[in-house]
């Protein structure tokens, strides 16, 4: 309609603002969210999952060993700084540690597991998660066009930015989707992907630090609710890794599982990536009709100032690490 070649803005990044306008300015049935959260949750975790057809264990394992050090210094450097700078500003260490944790590892999902080891009331969680959803979806919205802008001969280095700096695994996925379809860059959905779930999986070994660097102190007779590590490990990240499993063994010898057509395996390999697309697309309208902007007002203004701070510290981080040694590391595993 304005005469470019290609429409400048997304068909995912259409859907999700569409859907944000949509919940903002007509009142939704109560009937429909459990729906919509379906779709932003589980619907999406399916999508995720299938995503692991598009990778052989070789491939995801190679952009793990990329990924690790990258999400180790970035997890790393937002934990103690943002325990540094809310400590400065005033804030509790509970509110602190959730900013912290929910930008640093996994969004709202590790802010969740961590509440209750550091004994963070109601308020302190909702004011957390509204933080992250904020600048995440800020994030999704403005960091497609910034890794582009950096890394346009480099997708693998825009989708590493993109798991690396923003919250949430819909996010991610919303940004990795939208580079995709805008740039060409099937790489860079691949590898956001695999360093989200590398972040995700940090929840492990993180939370019981985050446990200790901002809990309160407990008594020696009180007791609080200590997450087991394998709840801590999301169910799509083993999915994933049993897609890629699957893709792995098809794609061994000359004809698939012994019996498959050459030509058979890759339709079915063509039709769960397309399956996996549609599950995510389905999900970023969810997303979008379940973003309440009203969250924004409720937030007050230094936990607002540190989540952006928090955002712009992991998001500058990431950016100058990718910039200055992903490339050597890239070549090294041999993408």
């Amino acid at each position: 309609m304005l005469g470019f070649a290609k429409s400048p803005i997304s068909a995912i990044m259409m859907a999700i603002v569409i859907g944000m306008i949509v919940a903002n300015t007509i009142a939704l049935p109560d009937r429909l969210q459990n729906g919509l959260r379906f779709c932003a949750s589980t619907i999406l975790r399916i999508g995720i999952m299938l995503l692991g057809i598009r990778l052989s264990l070789l491939g995801a394992g190679r952009f793990t060993l990329v990924a690790l050090p990258f999400v180790v210094v970035a997890v790393t450097v937002g934990l103690v700084s943002v325990r540094f700078v809310g400590g400065r500003m005033g804030l509790s260490r509970q509110l602190t540690g959730l900013i912290a944790v929910g930008t640093s590892i996994c969004g709202c999902t590790a802010i969740v597991a961590t509440a209750p080891l550091i004994k963070a009331n109601e308020a302190e969680v909702s004011y957390s998660i509204a933080c992250v959803t904020v600048f995440g979806l800020v994030a999704m919205f403005f960091y497609p066009v910034l890794a582009h802008a950096v890394f346009a001969s480099q997708p693998a280095l825009a989708g590493l930015f993109l798991g690396t700096s923003i919250h949430e695994t819909a996010q991610v996925a919303g940004a990795g989707l939208m580079y995709e379809a805008q740039y060409n860059a099937p790489v860079a959905l691949d590898i956001a992907t695999v360093t989200k779930l590398v972040r995700n999986l940090c929840m492990i070994a993180v939370i019981p630090i985050v446990g200790f660097l901002y809990g309160a102190a407990h008594s020696a007779t009180e007791s609080y609710n200590k997450p087991h590590w394998i709840t801590m490990v999301p169910w799509f990240i083993v999915g994933f890794a049993l897609m890629s499993s699957l893709r792995t063994i098809g794609d061994l010898g000359d004809q698939p599982f012994g019996f498959l057509a050459p030509s058979d395996w890759q339709t079915t390999i063509e039709i769960v990536r397309a399956m996996a697309e549609c599950c995510l697309l389905i999900a970023m309208a969810g997303v979008g009709l379940t973003s309440m902007l009203a969250g924004i007002i409720k937030i007050g203004m230094r936990p607002f100032v540190l989540g952006l701070f928090a955002a712009l510290l992991i998001g500058g981080v990431s950016l100058g690490l990718i910039s200055a040694f992903a490339q050597p590391l890239i070549l090294a595993v041999g993408l």
